[in-house]
């Protein structure tokens, strides 16, 4: 192996189209860019959104509405959704790890458990949140509810 014959790897190296070279090249003249406009000139670059002056997307549609920036969203989780983990899992306590592991909340969730359904089984239940329904339920059975 010498200098003379170094050449990189088969594949690594792209043939790029070579613009502005002359009119044989095929890439002369307006090397590929075409005539006038913004889009022909050095430098260009637009805006993100930008719909050649029409009208952009995001100033077309009607703007309504408060966001609150200080709300706090909670994953609900019913107790008919907890009595089916239950009986398909054989368990005596949910987390809501437990339930991050099974699909039912993300990792980064807070959980509120909800009062929809009934609840026959005697559980532990830990969460972020409990309707009042909710919690009445899960006592009624023996269990416990527990706020974290």
């Amino acid at each position: 192996m010498n200098l003379n014959n170094l050449k990189p790897a088969k594949g690594s190296v792209k043939q790029r189209k070579r613009v502005g070279r002359g009119e044989g090249s095929g890439h002369g003249g307006t090397s590929t860019r075409g005539h006038k406009g913004a889009k022909s000139r050095s430098g260009y670059k637009s805006k993100i959104g930008f719909e050649g002056g029409q009208m952009p997307l995001q100033r077309r549609v009607p703007k309504f509405g408060f966001r609150n920036a200080n709300r706090v969203a909670y994953k609900g989780i019913n107790l008919d959704t907890l009595q089916e983990l239950v009986d398909r899992k054989n368990l005596e306590s949910v987390t809501p790890q437990i339930l991050v592991d099974n699909g039912l909340a993300g990792k980064h969730d807070l959980v509120k458990i909800l009062g929809r359904g009934e609840l026959t089984s005697k559980i532990d239940v830990s969460a972020h949140k409990f309707s009042a329904s909710a919690k009445s339920a899960i006592e009624a059975n023996g269990g416990t509810a527990t706020e974290l």
